[in-house]
Parts: structure tokens; sequence; C-alpha cells
């Protein structure tokens, strides 16, 4: 239980570097010129997710608090390639997805990780060709984002979480990568051996110094460590953004100028948004807005799961701490204790529960990194 406390208490920390990063990166390039802000504002990428939506939505809260989806997408369009092993077919699918709930007075938050391989309920959306896509009754949750973009990811989670996704975040293989290099790559610890020939990562245990294919690839793994499951992956992830965020902290950036607008155009360059986050003014109002929300007032859980019954490679949500969960999201109350108290170890941490047992509603999925 301690180290459960001691791995939360650094997420937290790890989130709020990143949030004063962003921060930093876009006041500081934004004070270098007109020019560099016009620029900054073309890298980002913007999807009109309310006029897709229309009306038919979780109705917006009116008590100053609000949500946002963030995606990480295995798309290998363009610059991303073949980046980190796994499928390369042309469709893109959301490898990583946090919803993230801001409180009404905007002094906390929490953050929920939703396994890719959770089975929900995925409802009718607008294909990526423009034809109608019918609802499935049961689907794997990054399937959403494959069949409909943006659009049908924040219906489905809006559909399975009964919260309006008021904004929209995704970045990309690439943009990822580009943004680890752009920092000079990162440090991470892994107490076990972790052999992956699908992403293709290969890292003794030890401290290791990480460029952006291999930083994105530690991030991609599962079959090379651990139980193989998705919910060790996720606490991969979380391992990594606090090495990249806590390198970020070191860089100076307000006194470097030219390795804030490095920074400053990956980070932009490797977004999309909804189009009310479309600019780099937007996106410093939302980052002024979350300022008071330091590390003991940030929760990081991965969503309760189970096994599926008809596959043992996919996952439900594990109910009724998963409805609870949810519940007490929608009326502004902090994540229920007992799901706080029972999450995914760090598969990366060579302690017998990370690496010997699987949590239960962990699953050994099979066939790639996916």
């Amino acid at each position: 239980m301690a180290e459960h406390r001691k791995d939360r208490s650094a997420g937290r920390r790890g989130l709020r570097i990143t949030l004063f990063a962003l921060v930093a990166v876009i006041l500081v390039a934004a004070g270098l010129g007109g020019l560099a802000y016009w620029k900054l504002n073309r890298n980002l990428h913007g999807v009109d997710i309310s006029g897709q939506l229309g009306s038919a939505r979780p109705p917006a809260s009116t008590d100053g608090s609000f949500n946002l989806l963030v995606l990480g997408s295995d798309s290998r369009a363009g610059a991303n390639g073949n980046l980190a092993g796994g499928d390369t077919g042309d469709a893109a699918r959301s490898d990583t997805a946090m919803v993230v709930h801001v409180n009404q007075t905007h002094t906390a938050a929490s953050v929920v990780s939703i396994p890719r391989d959770t089975l929900v309920a995925r409802p009718a959306c607008t294909g990526l060709d423009g034809k109608p896509v019918p609802a499935v009754r049961s689907a794997m949750y990054n399937s959403a984002f494959e069949v409909g973009g943006p659009a049908c990811a924040v219906k489905t989670t809006e559909q399975l979480t009964g919260m309006r996704m008021d904004h929209f975040v995704e970045v990309d293989f690439a943009g990822f990568a580009s943004m680890i290099d752009a920092i000079g790559g990162v440090d991470v610890t892994t107490t076990v051996p972790i052999s992956d020939p699908d992403s293709g990562l290969q890292l003794s245990a030890g401290t290791h110094h990480l460029g952006g294919q291999q930083a994105l690839a530690f991030v991609r793994t599962r079959h090379g460590v651990g139980d193989g499951s998705d919910l060790g992956r996720i606490e991969l992830q979380k391992q990594m953004v606090k090495a990249m965020l806590g390198r970020i902290d070191t860089l100076g950036l307000a006194t470097d100028p030219v390795a804030v607008w490095s920074l400053g155009d990956k980070l932009t360059r490797s977004l999309t948004t909804d189009s009310d986050l479309a600019s780099v003014s937007s996106l410093v109002g939302l980052a002024q807005t979350l300022k008071r929300i330091g590390p003991d007032q940030l929760t990081m859980v991965t969503l309760p799961v189970a096994y599926a019954p008809s596959d043992p490679n996919r996952v439900l949500p594990k109910n009724p701490e998963a409805q609870q969960l949810w519940a007490a999201l929608r009326v502004d109350q902090p994540v229920p204790t007992p799901v706080v108290s029972e999450q995914p170890t760090n598969p990366a941490d060579g302690s017998p529960s990370a690496t010997a047992s699987a949590h239960p509603g962990s699953v050994p999925t099979q066939g790639g990194v996916e």
C-alpha cells in the first residue's frame, strides 16, 4: 500500500509539471513575437466535435466543472510510419485514453484511464468516409476512434460515462516521439528486464536514457514485461509522463528561448483538439484555469475492469465500482476511495505483485503491441 501511495504521489507531481510546462512553453513562445505566435497557431489542428454531434449529448455542466477527453492515437499516417511496431494498417485507434474531470472551483482534478481493450456499447456514428456506422452492442473502446475519428470517440465516451466531454485533445505517435527528442530524451528505470520484439524494446534492468522512438516503444510495450496486460501498459505510460515532464522541469525554459521554441513547435504540431481549443490563446486560457491544481489535488486512476466472459483477452467495466466512479464524477465528487486503493501496479517494478501475479481484472492480451 505504501508503494501505491508513493506511485500516485509521483504521478500527480508529473501531471502538475505537465500543466505548467505547457503554460511555460506556450506563453514564452508566444512572447517571442507575433510571427512565432502565428506559426504555433497554424501548427494546431481543430475538429468541430460539437458541430458533428449536435445536441443529442449529455448536458454541459452549469456549475463550472468540466471534462476533457485526452487520446493518444496509433495512426500510422505520414510521419508515424512503422513507429513502435504493431499493426501498420491505415486505420487509427485510440491507443491511450484519459478522461480528465476538473471540479467546479478548478482546484482539483480526477484523471481516469480507460483500457483500450474495454468492451463497451458503441453508439451509431458517422464514419470517416461520411457514411453512417451502426451502433454495436459490444466493441473495443478504441474502435470508436478507428471507425469514426474524434467525434465517435467522444460520443462513445459520453455514453460510457454519462458526462459531456467539453474538450478533446489528441497526440499521435510521431508527435510524442518528436517531443521526447526535443527535450533531449528521458531517463526511465526498470527493476526487471524488458524484451518485446513487437515494439522493438530491449532494456536490461536498470536506468536507461531513451530517445523519442525508444520512449514511444516504452509506452507501447506490454508483452515484454509483467502479465502482458493493457493495465500494465497504462502504468508504464504514467511512469513515462513523470520522466518526460521531470526532464522538462530541469530545462530552464524561461531563460532559453531557442529550447522553448523547439519544444513549443513540436508540442503544437503534435496536437489535434476540438475547435474551441485550437488556438494558442485558448490553450493558455485553459492552462490558466487549471493553475491552482497542485500535486495534492490530482487523483489518477484506471477504470475498474474485469475479465470479459466472452473473451479472456478483453475486459469489461467492473461494477459496481465503475458505475460508482462515473456517478461520483457526474456530481463533481472525488473518486471513491475503493477505486483509488485498488489500482494496478507498474510492471517495471520488480515486486512480486507487479511481475508474478495479475491484478484482479487485468488480462494477458495477445497479438502484438496493437
